[in-house]
């Protein structure tokens, strides 16, 4: 297929599907004549230029050959392997085995109970499961010292997430370092043939091929982590992109905090699977070094500046957005950043008033945008306080903006994800002061079915982009063209549009997805069922 397919299901209970058993032949038999009947009875299986050269004589000069095994030919009728596959699979759902479908989450049926999804190996070149105490809402992945573009094996990398606990008081910040990434064994031809094709294990490689590679299968995966005391779940985790030692979340509790794991990522260093020794002796770096409870309620939105650093921006469930700013030369502590209040909810939208998602332009320091509720997405100006630059409703059907992404290469263009499950891309040039016209976007995908709860753009190409909603997450190439067809009304509305590149799925209630910023190619997403780090075949 067209598509690389990550994972398919195994059903269980018998589960069985109905299949077109095959054609029947539609050659016309004709009926034989009287004569041709009568000719039969005297020979019926002999024809009659063989009952000639039976009645001669056998002689030396004229001797006979027999074949004692002559060419039988059978005409198959059309559907006929159709039909002997679907027999074989019969026959193993009334023996009680599992037969294994392809499924696709936004092609396919949902599962029905009994019915579990088994990973395909060849889709994916790494791939790492890791299931926590406590399930985490929001990520966020720390840049190492261990270069950029990396594409050797094994891998390693350090993210910061935080938890759902049960409890207010037992929710925490954890820091976590994952080493000895390896590639993912797919079963290779030998596998599939046994020994029996290759006994003594000679590999085809020529002389000397990377023997490493052989070891790294294995290795297995090393995990070191950190808590850090945390009040309330975490909706949020933001790493200050030029500092990563700062750590900022978003609390259910309406505050905000800011923590410094420099500790941690130095004992990270020193270490490799070892003990943590910085968790018995620096107690202190556990609590956050500054709490911010201007809010009056709880929110989501927070993102860190890339063209300045230090600024900082956080929205709340009431439409309310403070700015932050890092004072230079100042230790961390509690005067560390000055935060001004400075854009509240629009008379527009004053019934669904939440700021779902912040991004500051990649391009210029003084610019944001900003997700809300009711359809809207808005751009601000840091010099102009209290009201939008620009703002549209890009949803008709009032349909909320759940998250957006801004593309760090190409500044006019814009990617929302709402909560409809429809995914846009947007040029900025279009936008214009009146707020009751709808811009036409670049790019709309409407074969999600779930909210969509998570995109951003590839940190290094232009056209791609990660998407996920509850059920998956994937990965989009804009840069493909569909291909012109003669009746253009016939593939409107398609199931999976050309530009989907890669679909993964198996967790449950995907919530973020993000780009590792050094490892080629790397993605982690995760879900109310646990993390996921993977790199796929076809990137």
């Amino acid at each position: 297929t067209a598509l690389p397919c990550c994972l398919s299901f195994v059903p269980k209970n018998n589960w069985s599907q109905t299949r077109t058993m095959g054609k029947k032949s539609k050659r016309s038999r004709t009926k034989p004549s009287k004569a041709s009947e009568d000719q039969n009875d005297a020979s019926p299986s002999i024809a009659p230029k063989l009952r000639q050269e039976e009645v001669e004589e056998e002689t030396k000069e004229n001797l006979k050959f027999e074949d004692p095994f002559p060419d039988v030919y059978e005409e198959e009728e059309d559907g006929e392997d159709e039909m002997v596959e679907n027999m074989n699979d019969a026959e193993n759902e009334e023996a009680g085995e599992d037969v294994v479908h392809s499924w696709n989450p936004l092609t396919g049926q949902p599962l029905e109970p009994g019915q579990k999804l088994e990973m395909d190996e060849s889709a994916y070149k790494m791939h790492h499961s890791l299931t926590p105490e406590w399930p985490a809402l929001s990520f966020d992945l720390i840049k190492d010292q261990e270069g950029d573009f990396r594409t050797r094996f094994p891998h390693s990398m350090i993210c910061a997430a935080g938890t759902q606990a049960d409890r207010p008081d037992r929710n925490s910040l954890v820091i976590m370092k994952l080493s000895d990434l390896c590639r993912t064994k797919a079963e290779t031809e030998d596998d599939i043939l046994g020994e029996e094709y290759n006994p003594d294990g000679d590999d085809d490689k020529e002389d000397g091929s990377d023997s490493e590679d052989e070891e790294e299968f294995d290795l297995d995966p090393v995990l070191e982590h950190f808590t850090m005391r945390h009040y309330g779940g975490v909706n949020r985790v933001r790493v200050w992109p030029q500092n990563p030692e700062i750590v900022a979340t978003w609390s259910d509790a309406g505050r905000v905090h800011m923590y410094d794991v420099s500790g941690v990522l130095e004992s990270f260093s020193g270490s490799r699977g070892g003990t943590n020794k910085f968790a018995k002796n620096n107690k202190k770096n556990k609590e956050p070094f500054f709490v911010y409870s201007g809010h009056d309620t709880e929110g989501y939105a927070m993102d860190w500046s890339k063209a300045k650093s230090g600024n900082f921006a956080t929205g709340d469930c009431q439409g309310n957005i403070h700015l932050w700013s890092h004072r230079e030369g100042s230790d961390w502590n509690t005067s560390s950043f000055t935060v001004i209040p400075s854009y509240e909810a629009h008379a527009d939208n004053l019934d669904h008033a939440s700021v779902e998602d912040l991004q500051w332009s990649p391009s210029e320091a003084t610019v944001l945008s900003a997700a809300e509720c009711g359809g809207y997405v808005r751009i601000y100006d840091t010099r102009a306080p209290h009201r939008a630059m620009l703002g549209h409703k890009i949803h008709a059907n009032g349909s909320d903006v759940n998250v957006l992404s801004w593309n760090p290469h190409v500044s006019n263009l814009l990617a929302t994800g709402g909560d409809d499950g429809v995914l846009s891309v947007w040029d900025l040039r279009n936008f214009s002061g009146q707020a009751d016209t709808t811009p036409a976007p670049l790019a709309r995908f409407t074969c999600h079915k779930t909210p969509i709860t998570s995109v951003e753009w590839h940190p290094t190409d232009e056209s791609m982009l990660a998407v996920s909603d509850d059920v998956g997450s994937y990965i989009y190439d804009l840069s493909i063209e569909e291909d012109e067809d003669e009746d253009n009304g016939a593939h409107e509305e398609v199931d999976v549009p050309p530009q989907l590149l890669f679909v993964h799925c198996g967790s449950e209630q995907f919530k973020e997805v993000h780009w590792h910023p050094q490892i080629t190619s790397c993605l982690t997403t995760t879900a109310l069922s646990g993390f996921t780090t993977f790199i796929p075949s076809n990137l």
